[in-house]
């Protein structure tokens, strides 16, 4: 047995799968703020869970972590996790120090992207494309998470679109993030919403002229990361991720509207059959940490 966490800004979904991913447990708890806190949230879960299985911690084969921020491939350290408060943190090692199980630490969206292969099925290359707080994507080519040289490889939200475009966290202007990130749109939306995103959706639906700008510049923003997910890695499937999927099938619309206004105007893009190769994780699915289980089977003793 595997255990798997993903470590979100506002909750940790916690599962206990078998070797080939198949779920066993899951579980979730409120993800604590910071360093320190993030730890204990970690170890809460990993103890919970075998309460729940009923087995002893050091049953399990493994822990795989998925967590916002950068994660060089096999060190077990996270940065940058901004939206948990956390600059620096070897999060492998203390995990591995404190429950004598092998740890693997990977990327949130990198993570999902072999949940989603694993729960969907998936053959040939898969990319997952996360469109929640930010915009990311993790690439799978016949079940092996693609990382590049130094774990950057998918993030595609931060290629400038539009060099005269909004200013991107980043640093740079233009981004898909500024087009199609959750926060970019709720920002520039406004209102005091708890989802300002379906908020802004449904007044796009009553005839808001600022409202149907905002929606088609995040469908334009979404299928911009599709083409270019497809030009790159000439993904199969694109599996969309991510809080914005809440939206369903109008979220899909506005996407699948985007990509048919640019193959119309172009016999290469509509040769690419874009909008067929676009589909939703299904919802409710624990992708990321069943992901994270399975970043674990490439884990070391050393975290």
């Amino acid at each position: 047995m595997r255990v798997g966490l993903d470590i979100g800004g506002t909750k940790t979904d916690a599962v206990v799968v078998t070797d080939d991913g198949a779920l066993l447990h899951r579980l979730r708890r409120p993800t604590g703020r910071g360093a320190q806190a993030v730890v204990e949230t970690a170890l809460e879960a990993v103890h919970a869970l075998a309460l729940a299985v009923d087995r002893p911690i050091d049953s399990f084969t493994s822990i795989g972590v998925g967590i916002p921020g950068l994660v060089v491939p096999g060190t077990g350290v996270v940065a940058h996790a901004v939206n948990l408060d956390v600059e620096e943190l070897e999060l492998g090692a203390i995990l591995h120090r404190h429950l004598a199980v092998p740890v693997a630490v990977e990327n949130d969206v990198k993570a999902a992207a072999l949940g989603a292969w694993q729960l969907l099925d998936g053959s040939g290359t898969m990319a997952y494309l996360n469109l929640g707080t930010g915009v990311a994507a993790g690439i799978i080519t016949d079940g092996r998470l693609w990382q590049g040289s130094s774990g950057v490889a998918g993030e595609v939200g931060h290629l400038s679109v539009d060099p005269l475009g909004d200013r991107c966290g980043c640093g740079q202007r233009g981004c898909i993030e500024t087009m199609a990130a959750g926060g970019a749109v709720a920002t520039a939306w406004g209102g005091s919403a708890a989802f300002p995103v379906l908020e802004m959706f449904d007044h796009a639906d009553a005839g808001d002229p600022r409202a149907i700008a905002l929606r088609a510049r995040l469908g334009h923003g979404a299928a911009a990361a599709v083409r270019i997910l497809t030009l790159t890695v000439d993904a199969d499937d694109i599996v969309l991720g991510g809080g914005l999927t809440a939206l369903g099938g109008r979220l899909l619309a506005v996407i699948r509207e985007a990509l048919a206004e640019s193959a119309a105007g172009s016999r290469f893009v509509e040769s690419l059959h874009l909008e067929q190769r676009v589909r939703f994780v299904p919802t409710g699915s624990p992708v990321a940490a069943v992901g994270a289980a399975l970043v674990g089977r490439g884990a070391s003793s050393h975290g």
